[in-house]
């Protein structure tokens, strides 16, 4: 493990809990982890694919929601692997410099994802209230700009979380979760840990109420907009090409406004466990089928390139 001086632990690895100690839980979760694991590597490489293929879905909504199925492929990939191999064994070590990564590298797709989530919106309030001005306003260059912005803000504050958790001194070496996540690494700690809990507070702040109130502004605008629509097909027409977006940013902000956000208990560890699995597995599992099932465009490219190979 490393080498001990006055109760201050030199940290070569880490030592997970996971999320259960008993051997046929651990199996049954491994069945299903693996399970939706495959769903969300195919999902999302799917969604990537279809909008890559089809002139018809080459558009800035479509541009945005291949950006969040990359995140999210890249997200399930930080986090699953490590936590099957871990299911089936006795021992579920991590090495120290891999714990720093796998932090660093969730957070900033977390973190990513949820600015994407804020540019989405944007792109629905610009197609929903300036229908008219829809391709001057939302050009490639803009799109680019955003994503850029999006992936900057949220790889910059992982960057930061992760060094002032890492610089703290720890005591020992046993994290309970089934990852290297924040607020349960910050428990290992020897020292008093409130600027961190500040920092932390302060980072959950920008990197989700930012974005939120963004989400917020724009779809206040939508349905007003909407209410000035005097058709009833004309308003389901516009509620349906924001309805699949809502919906994730309802999960995916709720999810983790409750982890981070929420009142501390002493039952606030398995919690926070059940939400991170959540986030890091179910999450990125439904999104793309939330935005397939629920968009015709979507549906159509998928049988036309299920035509091409029949």
């Amino acid at each position: 493990m490393g080498q001990s001086i006055n109760n201050q632990t030199w940290v070569t690895e880490f030592i997970l809990l996971g999320l259960s100690s008993d051997w046929g839980t651990q199996v049954f979760l491994f069945v299903l982890i693996l399970a939706m694991y495959l769903v969300t590597t195919m999902g999302n490489s799917l969604i990537i694919l279809l909008i890559r293929l089809d002139s018809r879905l080459q558009s800035p909504m479509y541009f945005f929601l291949s950006v969040l199925s990359l995140v999210d492929l890249c997200y399930g990939n930080s986090v699953a692997p490590q936590m099957l191999a871990h299911l089936l064994s006795a021992h579920k070590c991590i090495p120290f410099h891999s714990c720093v990564l796998q932090l660093y590298t969730s957070l900033a797709l977390g973190g990513s994802e949820f600015f994407l989530l804020g540019a989405m919106a944007y792109d629905r309030y610009v197609a929903v209230c300036h229908p008219l001005h829809y391709t001057v306003i939302m050009h490639g260059g803009l799109c680019l700009g955003l994503v850029a912005g999006c992936l900057v803000a949220g790889f910059s504050n992982s960057l930061m979380e992760t060094i002032i958790t890492f610089r703290l001194p720890l005591c020992h070496n046993v994290i309970n979760h089934f990852a290297c996540e924040t607020l349960a690494v910050l428990r290992l700690a020897c020292v008093d840990i409130s600027f961190n809990q500040v920092m932390v507070a302060l980072s959950g702040f920008l990197v989700i109420m930012l974005p939120c109130s963004l989400v917020l502004f724009s779809y206040a605008h939508i349905v007003a907009a909407i209410l000035h629509i005097r058709s009833t097909q004309g308003r389901r027409k516009a509620f349906g090409t924001c309805a699949s977006h809502l919906t994730v940013v309802c999960m995916c902000f709720g999810a983790t406004i409750f982890t981070y956000l929420g009142p501390r208990s002493a039952s606030s560890v398995e919690k926070e466990k059940m939400v991170a699995l959540f986030y890091a597995v179910v999450a990125p599992m439904l999104n793309p089928l939330i935005y397939s099932l629920r968009n015709k465009e979507v549906m159509a490219a998928l049988w036309k390139l299920l035509d091409k190979f029949r």
